[in-house]
């Protein structure tokens, strides 16, 4: 029962042979494959955020234009509302076809899991139309690289990405006593038609580490450290555009010193002397090794591996792991593999949509080759790719996704991708090589008897074990 426990309790699902290949030594199995090389997407040639964010601005710039035409009746009002999405959209759609394609094909489906897994600690919404191409160059080029690094690296990896801080807008945030609000104040002067630009804090940024990437609302931290860490991180913003944003590569992280509130900052207790980008550089790196974070990010492994109500012992274990090895996460994921909860065999957590059509991509041995189909499934699904709502990321408990409604969609789902198999499945095989030994006999005499293979494949899909890891 062990590389059943293995292949679907950390991984994404049976694939061919997966079961086989963990028999051996499960433990061992999903160790190796936090080992050696980052799990990349499957195309790797995705177009890299610079590149898209280049493409926004030219976007926005050609929307500006054609508004300009609007006054002046040149101009259909509709162009001017899907010019910004229309430069996005093919991006979102090979990001996600990816992302779908990278969990039905990985050889190394853990490793795959932790990847979604920080994706959604580290939640962007795709529904705000500048992130709308980026959300998924976030998963890419921040967290797959440092999936199996240190938690220090991967957490500045994170805060510094394009799709970061435009979802979370730090790029409008500036120090009240910064060059640029000094120069704004001079300009406005008692002169009437001096520019009146704000000039503010924005603490979405610096709230949301706090909250959802490290300490946990729970963190210790006041509203008064939340303030002083925004504007610890006033400057931290994207390469591109015109005026006092203007400067740094268009896409990239591009720190602007003319924005950044000077002098020394009390934070959580300590002050912080360094200087410009360095400042909250040191902040990040101490919220990495406070005995809070370990707990905050052991509680919401625990809760996603093994049970929706977390075993304290099982929390302990990994945040010890996370506070002796200084956020090694190697170390922290080998002590989720060791926690004897882990490894009982009920299966306690119901599988999101993304869990259970994942799954049942690789229990069919399929790749999607057209990202619309994608698409479809998910927002029938209600888990639609990149798109969470919020910084909190989608829920993690079944709760969130047991419901009537939502398990009739499963079913609709379920019915359509057993239509495709209404020969060639031979429905007991198939049910051993995806489920093992968690396949009930209650399941395999129903899925002998059902009428037509579409039928049985629809059945195991929808089978209570299928439905769980």
């Amino acid at each position: 029962m062990q590389a059943e426990i293995a292949v679907l309790r950390f991984g994404l699902g049976a694939r061919a042979g997966d079961l086989a290949s963990a028999a051996g030594d499960p433990r061992a199995w999903l160790k190796a494959q936090v080992k050696g090389p980052a799990p990349l997407a499957v195309d790797t040639a995705l177009t890299p955020s610079d590149q898209i964010f280049a493409g926004f601005l030219a976007a926005r710039d050609q929307k500006q234009k054609l508004k300009q035409a609007a006054a002046a009746d040149r101009a259909d009002p509709k162009v001017i509302v899907n010019a910004v999405r229309e430069a996005y959209q093919p991006h979102y759609r090979a990001q996600v076809l990816a992302r779908a394609q990278s969990a039905a094909l990985t050889q190394r489906p853990f490793a795959e899991r932790l990847v979604h897994f920080w994706s959604n600690h580290f939640a962007v919404s795709a529904d705000k139309g500048v992130v709308f191409g980026l959300a998924g160059t976030l998963e890419n080029e921040a967290i797959r690289p440092h999936v199996a690094g240190r938690f220090v690296d991967l957490l500045l990896a994170v805060e510094q990405h394009p799709a970061m801080i435009a979802f979370l807008d730090n790029q409008y945030s500036v120090g009240k006593d910064s060059m640029a609000a000094q120069y704004a104040s001079r300009l406005r002067g008692p002169a009437p038609d001096a520019p009146k630009g704000r000039f503010g804090i924005n603490e979405n940024l610096a709230r949301e580490i706090l909250e959802l990437h490290t300490l946990g609302v729970n963190g210790g931290y006041s509203q008064a450290d939340v303030t002083s860490f925004a504007q610890i991180i006033t400057g931290w913003s994207i390469g591109g555009g015109k005026g006092r944003l203007a400067g740094g590569v268009p896409g990239r992280f591009y720190y602007r010193d003319n924005l950044h509130e000077p002098g020394p900052k009390v934070f959580l207790g300590k002050t912080y002397t360094e200087q410009g980008q360095r400042q909250g550089e040191a902040v990040l790196a101490d919220l990495a090794r406070r005995p809070e974070t370990a707990r905050f990010i052991a509680t919401k492994l625990v809760r996603h591996f093994i049970a929706d109500d977390p075993p304290p012992a099982a929390v302990e274990r990994v945040s010890r792991a996370f506070t002796y090895s200084g956020g090694d996460l190697p170390h922290v994921y080998a002590a989720l593999i060791e926690a004897p909860e882990a490894w009982e065999p009920a299966a306690r957590k119901f599988k999101t949509p993304e869990d259970f059509v994942f799954s049942t991509l690789r229990a069919l041995n399929v790749s999607p080759a057209q990202p619309e189909e994608v698409i479809r499934t998910f927002d029938l699904l209600g888990q639609r790719q990149y798109t969470p709502g919020s910084p909190a990321g989608w829920p993690d408990t079944s709760k969130s996704w047991d419901g009537s409604d939502a398990l009739m969609h499963r079913v609709l789902w379920a019915s359509r991708v057993g239509a495709k198999y209404e020969n060639g499945v031979e429905p007991a095989e198939l049910a051993a090589a995806s489920l093992g030994h968690y396949a009930r006999r209650e399941t395999i005499t129903a899925l002998r008897r059902a009428t037509s293979s579409g039928q049985a494949v629809a059945l195991l899909l929808m089978s209570p074990e299928f439905q769980r890891r």
